[in-house]
């Protein structure tokens, strides 16, 4: 398990390690975690949690105990079941998987938006029915009280298909060009949509007619922001009744109350990457925005950088687990990544014991996530001669240098100075006789003239003296 720590704030990852490979038997598995003492120490939360590739979507049913993500190649979802944290089933996919939304409390209705305009409904024994919409889609949300699915996606048109019917109804034409985002508010119902132009539509479901509009890249546009191109709206989620958070694809977040037209507050991510996920987090009123490198949670009130994560491989979704203080990513690596940050709330039941284990390291504190990692600056890399290696994975940028693994800082050190162990040793010694040379009376006065040979006979002498006085005590 390793702990990072930020503003004072504790992260545990919870997926750190290396995997075992799912080809090796269990009595190979057995010797390894017996040879390999990291591979024993590892805390593996639920057994195989990973894809074979990538993973790009995770959410948690409403009940909370199923997992579902889906991930690449070949397209598939994986449910995994907390209460025996293990993976329940695995199902293959024709194409790959745009988004999925589960309708009811467990895993029995699932529903598909696949890259290849299908939309595919999934039933508790698996694959139940299948249909296309005329458009590519980027997104969709569920409307609960009138069974309806509003897609969005690349078409100026929102695509309605009731489920109670089983058929399209009238679309809803909008003023936008494309759209890539879409949410319903759990209160009121109101169904919103971010577009490729920046601005987000607002439209009454009751009355099929838009009801507002919000120029979300006019004002995503600060005195101290630095953004290229238009900003186009690539994450929208609601809080509440009012509360409405916009992500731009230019790493801006804006939060909205839906009574003004200008933003509460707006939130600059400064990678210029398009934000990923929205998430809030009600118990210390925060608001998790995720773009590819970073996740952060900041208040929502000032704005504040509450704390951050800064995952190895790009991410693709984040995933709060409710009421607790657990967070799940989906990466660009085939292991999907567990946070637990107790400072957000209690472990989830299914894995209370996680409370007593990050109490008893509070207790014992051990070697932090810095400890395996080295400062170094720019002109430290020239003189080892590692400056071709700044824009790669093996330097992370921090401050005014970078951090670089302190196995390969030894290593490259000891190529650039290969003398270094017998410098180190002269220097030990000087070191030892200077101490011993504090002891004796110093001689004040050296002659003017060949000084280097004089202090070079007296050592001499001093250690002749030693020598003599070592046999007379044997």
């Amino acid at each position: 398990m390793q702990v990072s720590s930020l503003n004072e704030v504790k992260i545990y990852s919870l997926s750190a390690g290396r995997s075992l490979p799912e080809w090796l038997s269990d009595r190979k598995k057995r010797a390894l975690q017996k040879k390999d003492v990291d591979i024993r120490r590892r805390i593996e939360l639920i057994q195989d949690f990973e894809m074979p590739t990538v993973s790009t979507k995770i959410k948690v049913s409403r009940d909370g105990q199923y997992i579902m993500a889906v991930g690449t190649y070949k397209p598939r979802i994986r449910c995994f079941d907390t209460y025996q944290l293990s993976q329940k089933f695995e199902r293959c996919l024709d194409s790959e998987v745009v988004t999925f939304e589960i309708l009811s409390d467990d895993y029995s209705k699932i529903v598909f938006l696949q890259c290849g305009r299908f939309v595919e409904f999934h039933s508790q024994h698996g694959h139940y029915y299948r249909t296309r919409i005329p458009k590519f889609g980027r997104d969709f949300s569920y409307h609960y009280p009138s069974c309806d699915l509003y897609f969005v996606g690349a078409s100026s048109e929102v695509y309605r298909l009731n489920l109670e019917q089983g058929r399209f109804l009238n679309s809803l034409q909008t003023d936008a060009s494309e759209s890539n985002a879409c949410d319903i508010n759990p209160v009121h119902f109101l169904f919103a949509m971010g577009t490729a132009e920046g601005k987000v539509e607002c439209w009454d479901p009751r009355a099929r007619n838009r009801v507002g509009l919000l120029d979300c890249a006019l004002s995503s546009v600060t005195a101290d922001t630095e953004i290229d191109g238009l900003p186009s709206v690539s994450a929208l989620k609601f809080d509440g009744a009012l509360n409405m958070a916009v992500g731009t694809s230019t790493g801006q977040v804006l939060l909205y109350d839906l009574r003004s037209s200008n933003p509460l507050t707006v939130k600059d991510h400064h990678y210029g990457l398009p934000i990923k996920s929205v998430q809030f987090q009600r118990q210390l009123d925060l608001i998790i925005s995720a773009d590819s490198r970073i996740i952060k949670m900041w208040n929502k009130d000032t704005g504040k950088i509450f704390t951050s994560v800064e995952p190895e491989y790009e991410i693709n979704d984040v995933c709060l687990y409710p009421n607790s203080g657990m967070l799940m990513t989906a990466n660009e690596a085939p292991k999907m990544n567990i946070y637990y940050i107790p400072v957000l709330g209690p472990a989830p039941k299914w894995c209370s014991f996680l409370d007593n284990l990050t109490e008893e390291l509070e207790e014992n504190p051990e070697s932090t996530v810095y400890d395996d990692y080295k400062f170094v600056t720019r002109k430290d890399l020239e003189n080892l001669g590692l400056a071709h290696l700044i824009g790669s994975s093996l330097l992370r940028a921090y401050m005014h240098g970078f951090f670089m693994d302190i196995r390969l800082y030894h290593k490259a050190k000891m190529m650039a100075n290969p003398f270094a162990y017998e410098e180190y040793r002269r220097e030990k010694i000087r070191q030892k006789i200077e101490e011993t040379r504090a002891q004796r009376v110093q001689l004040k006065k050296l002659p003017k003239v060949n000084k280097e040979l004089a202090l070079k006979l007296i050592e001499e002498e001093e250690e002749e003296q030693q020598v003599a006085r070592k046999r007379k005590q044997k």
